[in-house]
């Protein structure tokens, strides 16, 4: 309740509730933002986050529920209707248009007319100021109105849908995983552009994964789980893992499942690998049974050499030896796929999966040959064979013939392992397996891991979060500027030791690398 005589929140929304078909995706969810605060939204994919914001976006109604905007009644009937009435959202996925320009893109929809003798034409001049106004408002003045947006950095992208949505007069901004293709200082410069929206008196609602940035950028939380709102606060008075414990319904010694698994016979070698570029020099020994972590900093040469172990970089020097099979140095993807490699690349959206296919689709990709017959894909027994996936990976989906863009992360992130385990892979190259994937479902990956250890499968496991190394890998090597160090024990390792690993200078007298981890 508010205390007496104090304003209304800017946001009240109450006993919300959306369904799709069968799906229950927001079942009574409550949330309320105050105004010149940053009120973070927080949950697992699929928890019901998207599917709030898109209904006070406009995008979508609810089935139920009441939303207030300052006081007032808010049903916005389109995203349009919303941003006339003072809601604004920001998604992951741009929506500018590249071959506008910064001042175009800024006020389309709501251009600046001349009036006169000529009514109705554009006042190029009056938008060009309105937009240089803003842009100062937002300390950005080396962005001219007159550039393509198309040329810009994402971080500038972002900062002309800002001013859109300042130009709108939003009272409510929301920023829907605003960082997740952001450098740090890029990072650091929208954070204090999200300040000042909050000074200005702006209601900013902000959605992220990233627990450490909520805490450096919230006043207030609201964790949803299930499609329902279970627990909300200061953030100031809310440790991470008291955050972390009710997102996930579990307690934060649970993140790290342990399944026992026994290191077997050697499966994998690299000897003095060197790529086109990266790596300089990679040796290692992987074994059946075992998770072998590769830690590093950003630019190190990790995913390259994963990529070149694949076939998909061109090999300079050295020799990659499988068990059985012999020497594969050189061959294309094609070929290490039919020899048991499966490579789950870090950019999912571009190289991972595609997006547009249905799972069904995606998971069997890399193996029609085993679902055909004299050139024909039997698609009863392709569905069949993904629906057993999505139930032993819980990907939560319609069915096997869903499209892969209507997934959340987490569950796009489990579709392109399960493209891995359907076509049998013996060694698994898994680069930054959890990399935007909520916390339920990191934990869920973790176990999978583990689970196919035990089964006798190889894992080597690119990761730049240092405590998902510690707690998963059996043991870790470090690279540090394109050589791969020797592997070590988890238990002799620290994050303090790996970070001195990845920063100092290697054999060869190179200086101390850059300080900063992905």
């Amino acid at each position: 309740m508010d205390a007496p005589g104090s304003p209304p929140p800017a946001l009240r929304m109450r006993a919300i509730r959306k369904r799709f078909g069968a799906t229950v995706a927001l079942d009574g969810v409550d949330l309320d933002v105050r105004r010149g605060k940053v009120h973070a939204l927080i949950g697992e994919n699929g928890a019901g986050k998207s599917t709030l914001m898109k209904i006070l976006a406009g995008a979508i109604h609810a089935d139920d529920g009441e939303i207030f905007l300052e006081g007032a009644p808010f049903r916005p009937e389109s995203p349009a209707d919303a941003r006339r009435r003072g809601v604004a959202m920001i998604y992951q996925e741009l929506t500018v248009a590249p071959h506008l320009s910064v001042a175009e893109n800024v006020l389309l929809g709501m251009e600046i007319r001349r009036r006169g003798f000529i009514p109705g034409i554009i006042d190029r001049r009056r938008e060009r100021e309105r937009v240089a106004k803003i842009l100062e408002e937002l300390r950005h003045e080396e962005i001219s109105p007159d550039q393509p947006v198309g040329r810009l950095a994402i971080s500038a992208q972002q900062l002309v849908e800002v001013g859109r949505a300042l130009v709108a007069d939003a009272r409510v901004i929301i920023f829907d995983e605003p960082t997740s293709s952001l450098t740090k200082q890029d990072t650091a410069r929208l954070f204090d552009v999200i300040r000042r929206l909050a000074k200005r008196g702006v209601a900013v609602v902000y959605i992220s994964h990233f627990l450490e940035e909520v805490r450096e950028i919230s006043d207030r939380f609201t964790v949803l789980r299930d499609g329902r709102s279970v627990g909300s606060g200061s953030i100031g008075d809310t440790s991470l893992d008291q955050i972390i414990e009710l997102m996930v319904g579990r307690s934060v010694e649970e993140m790290f499942p342990t399944v026992p698994h026994e290191r077997g016979e050697r499966v994998l070698e690299l000897s003095e690998l060197a790529g086109a570029r990266q790596p300089r020099r990679a040796s290692l020994t992987l074994h059946r049974g075992e998770i072998l972590g590769i830690a590093g900093l950003v630019g190190a040469g990790r995913t390259e050499m994963l990529r070149a172990i694949f076939g998909l970089d061109a090999v300079r020097s050295g020799r990659v030896r499988l068990a059985v099979v012999g020497d594969v140095t050189g061959l294309r993807p094609a070929g290490a796929i039919a020899r048991g490699l499966g490579l789950l690349s870090e950019n999912r959206k571009d190289e991972g999966l595609l997006l547009n296919l249905s799972i069904a689709d995606n998971v069997t990709l890399s193996s029609f040959g085993r679902l055909s017959r004299r050139g024909w894909i039997s698609t009863r027994q392709q569905r069949g064979a993904v629906r057993e996936w999505i139930d032993r990976l819980k990907i939560r989906a319609r069915g096997p013939a869903q499209r892969v863009e209507a997934l959340s992360g987490g569950n796009q992130q489990k579709v392109a392992i399960a493209r891995l385990l359907f076509q049998d892979a013996d060694v698994l190259l898994l680069d930054e397996p959890t990399r935007g994937v909520d916390v339920g479902s990191k934990v869920q990956i973790y176990e999978l891991m583990g689970r196919l250890a035990a089964q006798g499968k190889a894992i080597l496991f690119v990761s730049s979060y240092l405590p998902e190394l510690l707690g998963v890998a059996d043991r870790i090597a470090v690279m540090n500027r394109g050589v791969l160090g020797e592997a070590r024990p988890t238990a002799e390792l620290d994050e303090e030791t790996i970070m001195r690993l990845a920063t100092i200078a290697g054999d060869e007298g190179e200086s101390e690398g850059e300080a900063h981890v992905a």
